[in-house]
């Protein structure tokens, strides 16, 4: 049984390296998946958390974001 299950299992992981080599060496290498972009919102409150803006320009440039161009 381990004759056949053990050779399977080699040439399933050479075609998923050879196909998708790209999640494989991310999972090797303890890399997360890229981030998707935030969305600006978000950022605002993270940033406004975080003390890298002020009030004013926290409400500012939310107002600029939902304002209908």
């Amino acid at each position: 049984m381990l004759r056949i299950v053990l050779p399977l299992l080699v040439i399933a992981v050479v075609v998923l390296v050879l196909v998708r080599p790209g999640p494989l060496l991310r999972m090797l290498r303890g890399k997360k998946r890229p981030a998707l972009e935030e969305d600006p919102r978000a950022i605002l409150k993270r940033r406004y958390a975080a003390g890298e803006i002020d009030e004013d320009e926290y409400f500012r440039r939310m107002s600029g974001l939902s304002q209908d161009w």
